[in-house]
């Protein structure tokens, strides 16, 4: 079964995530509280644990939200979803818009390791109906 490992806000845009217990998403907007919400294509986004874990395996020492990832998951290929799929994500439904995105400046972990997972294996999403998630939730392609 899919599921949320972590739900992350972060302030400040260009900061790393802090992760909290729970997340409201709003239609419209994305995650309350994050700098990265508003009416937009790129309301919420995502990335797999496994993903988190291949930068761990070249010996980084990050974790959820240290990919300003939104929504951290685990057991769904989120790179493998065309744009359009729907996502029920705890009590939210979200929409992806867009797999991956292009790194205009190079963040901290490309130069410790050469590389980064989000700009080829995040995925971003709006938000289709509004709700709380938490880590722990089921995530399914609907």
């Amino acid at each position: 079964m899919a599921q949320v490992v972590a739900v992350c806000i972060s302030e400040k845009k260009g900061e790393r995530k802090k992760p909290v217990a729970e997340v409201t998403l709003r239609v419209d907007h994305g995650i309350v509280g994050d700098a990265h919400a508003g009416d937009w294509h790129r309301q919420v986004s995502l990335l797999a644990q496994e993903s988190i874990d291949k930068m761990r395996a070249l010996g980084l020492e990050v974790t959820t939200g240290d990919f300003a990832e939104n929504i951290t998951t685990s057991g769904i290929d989120l790179p493998a979803l065309p744009v359009g799929s729907r996502l029920q994500v705890g009590e939210a439904l979200l929409e992806v818009t867009q797999i991956g995105k292009e790194c205009h400046t190079r963040c901290a972990i490309y130069y410790q390791a050469g590389d980064c997972v989000m700009p080829k294996e995040g995925i971003f999403a709006k938000v289709i109906t509004a709700g709380t998630v938490r880590p722990g939730d089921r995530v399914s392609r609907i």
